[in-house]
């Protein structure tokens, strides 16, 4: 899977996911300090589903509409715990979802997944 992993998420999920053999983007490595609509633009233009803690970007793509078809994954966990979140992060990711044209908001007991504006439905 190719992601594209924002600031917000640990370095722990980002090397776990590498050592599992998927190919991801991580912003604090790549581009610290972006503007999160460039985030936006530099997943689709990758095809990258973009993986974040914040919530500004399901706004750019259901207010604002800007393109992201390629999946959006908003992770909304308690940070009490912050193994059991990774853990969480790590659970969701490896699930057999396929996020491309959706955005899924994921909480410690349940992932909510909704079309994006824009996304072409897949040919079956």
């Amino acid at each position: 899977m190719r992601w594209i992993v924002n600031e917000n998420v640990s370095g722990t999920v980002i090397r776990a996911l590498g050592e599992r053999g998927h190919d991801v983007l991580s912003v604090k490595e790549s581009l610290r300090g972006s503007a999160d609509a460039e985030i936006l633009a530099r997943a689709q233009a990758d095809q990258r589903v973009l993986v974040t803690h914040d919530k500004d970007f399901g706004e750019l793509a259901f207010r604002f509409g800007l393109p992201a078809a390629c999946g959006i994954i908003l992770f909304r966990l308690s940070g009490a715990d912050p193994a059991s979140d990774n853990r969480r992060v790590l659970e969701v990711l490896q699930s057999s979802v396929d996020w491309t044209g959706h955005f899924a908001a994921a909480t410690e007991d349940r992932v909510r997944i909704r079309p994006l504006p824009g996304a072409a439905e897949k040919p079956r």
